[in-house]
């Protein structure tokens, strides 16, 4: 049982009206044995909260900074009405800040043998499943003296899918795409592609695309043109260890490299390429083959929804032979891990040439612009300190970074808000050269 608010208030004014009338003692007795027998009236005539029915009913999945809207049905078997207050509680995270109280409590009467509907926004603020707490009813008597009070439980899970901020970029690549894949009159050359056409010979074009059986027939020198190969492997590794729970700016670099990795995938699903995906710290977290370019998104958003760093060194002789059963065939392997300078050269370099043998091998890596506004800094004595380090630090990564391309790697890193389209750039341009 819960007293409220007005019972207080009208124990005071009982007692402060009689108090004229009659002795103290025999007031406040009085009017404390009139409130108790409304208090116990008021609860008798409140409708039970344990016979309830709750059934959800409404969203299953929403994009980060999404809104999502989630349906609890109240049914009262009683034949007493209920008057009540709900709290539908979530987790924190499901509510942006300052909104989760509001947003979660609803007050509603629900007459005997009726039911009714009310509905929770949630706004999540984290990636991952968020799952239903508990339902807490409130129930009042026509009085509003006393409550009863009581929890029910009504599963119910809400995916939070990754944003996908980057897929604004996507009309622009697929332009470009269109181009490479001579749907206008930009056409590529080169070894490596598929035939297109023929044309007649222009000074400059390479030598080796000259159809000597075609210029005999024609009288004329003849050139192919080509145009960049479909149906080739494109394997998107996360290196889901601790380099990638550091935070820029207000998210982790797991978050910018999904981002970037989603934009890659709808951009060579779109060019005819197998894309699979696999996320590995000591074992594998998330992975995605077989898809086809219809279903790959929603099958890569729905697994990368629930994937979290994990704080431990990435295996990389692990990641090294995990990749080798992934990709059995040439393929662009595009790897998201860090540029700190001690796990590329301890981990990495080693097992790079199993995997640059027969692969096109391409590393992204999310940077600090941070790091970027702490270089400009002169203004003060301490700014000054912060640009030395900044600048430390910048060299470390180019270090790192020259150490990789020296074996045939091309090498990525961009801000978060770059990184998306700078790996879709990279990949365009290996299709325009011929390297995949």
């Amino acid at each position: 049982m819960a007293l409220t608010g007005r019972t207080a208030l009208l124990s005071a004014l009982g007692a402060l009206v009689v108090g004229f009338v009659l002795p103290s003692w025999l007031g406040i007795l009085l009017v404390q044995l009139a409130l108790l027998i409304a208090i116990l009236c008021d609860l008798a005539l409140a409708a039970p909260v344990r016979k309830l029915h709750f059934t959800r009913t409404g969203d299953t999945s929403v994009r980060l900074t999404g809104e999502a809207h989630i349906s609890l049905t109240v049914t009262n078997p009683d034949r007493r009405p209920l008057r009540a207050q709900i709290r539908d509680a979530w987790p924190p995270s499901s509510f942006r800040p300052g909104e989760d109280i509001p947003a979660s409590r609803h007050t509603l009467r629900v007459p005997s043998g009726e039911r009714r509907r009310l509905t929770t926004a949630l706004r999540p603020t984290r990636r991952g499943d968020h799952h239903a707490v508990r339902i807490t009813v409130r129930s009042y008597g026509p009085l509003g003296l006393a409550a009863r009070q009581g929890n029910h439980h009504a599963p119910w899970t809400l995916r939070v899918l990754p944003p996908f901020t980057s897929r604004k970029h996507l009309p622009a690549k697929l332009a470009r795409l269109r181009e490479l894949d001579g749907r206008t009159s930009i056409l590529t050359r080169g070894e490596g592609t598929e035939f297109d056409s023929l044309r007649d010979y222009t000074p400059g074009d390479d030598t080796r695309s000259i159809d000597w059986r075609a210029t005999a027939r024609r009288q004329a020198v003849a050139v192919r043109t080509w145009r960049p190969e479909r149906d080739r492997r494109v394997l998107l590794v996360l290196e889901s260890g601790r380099t990638s729970a550091g935070r820029v700016g207000d998210i982790p670099r797991l978050d910018a490299a999904m981002d970037a990795a989603l934009l890659l995938a709808a951009l060579a699903s779109r060019a005819g390429d197998h894309v699979d995906l696999l996320a590995y710290d000591r074992r594998v977290r998330a992975s995605v083959q077989g898809h086809t370019a219809r279903d790959l998104l929603p099958a890569l958003t729905d697994a990368l929804a629930p994937l979290e760093p994990e704080l431990v060194e990435a295996d990389a002789r692990g990641l090294a032979a995990t990749i080798h059963r992934h990709a059995p065939r040439r393929s662009l392997i595009v790897l998201f891990t860090g540029l700190d300078t001690a796990p590329v050269e301890e981990a990495l370099l080693p097992v790079l040439p199993s995997l640059t043998q027969r692969n096109e091998v391409v590393v992204a890596a999310v940077a600090d612009p941070r790091i970027e506004e702490m270089a400009a800094g002169r203004h003060t004595p301490q700014a000054v300190y912060a640009a030395a380090a900044a600048e430390q630090t910048r060299a470390a990564r180019r270090y790192t970074a020259d150490r990789l391309r020296r074996h045939g790697i091309t090498v990525l890193d961009s801000t978060p808000a770059h990184l998306a389209p700078d790996l879709a750039d990279t990949y365009l341009a290996l299709k325009s050269a011929g390297r995949l």
